[in-house]
């Protein structure tokens, strides 16, 4: 029971930095962001630091195409709630090479493969901090 309190409260450790470092990221990148983005972002980086957890022994390239795709489909998904279905416009690509109904793009995809170097390093930080804790 204890083991799965622990896990339930990491997951919800890494959920939080993800929603709060995505909206940071979005804010220096774009200017603003949305609530949705926050919730997106804690998702997402909880599925990246699951990702390294899972792949510790895979090279980094192949960990970032898997993080990218991810976070890709997460967007794509996000996006065609939000955005089509919604219509609260919280973004829209439809001006970018090889977009998808907007939502998500080639471009997009490249940074996220960027940003999973750093972001699969601060989850390994992360989860070291966790192991020591339970030892």
């Amino acid at each position: 029971m204890e083991k799965a309190l622990h896990k339930v409260k990491e997951c919800g450790i890494i959920y939080l930095i993800g929603s709060v470092g995505y909206s940071i990221i979005e804010i220096l990148w774009r200017g603003f962001t949305h609530w949705t983005m926050a919730v997106t972002g804690g998702v997402c980086f909880l599925l990246l630091y699951q990702i390294d957890g899972r792949h510790e022994t895979e090279r980094l390239p192949a960990k970032c195409l898997r993080g990218a795709c991810w976070i890709t489909a997460v967007e794509f998904i996000v996006g065609c709630v939000v955005n089509l279905k919604l219509k609260w416009a919280v973004w829209d690509y439809s001006d970018l090479f090889g977009n998808l109904l907007g939502q998500v793009c080639p471009l997009y995809f490249a940074l996220w493969f960027l940003l999973c170097v750093p972001v699969y390093r601060i989850a390994r930080s992360i989860r070291n901090c966790f192991c020591r804790y339970l030892h």
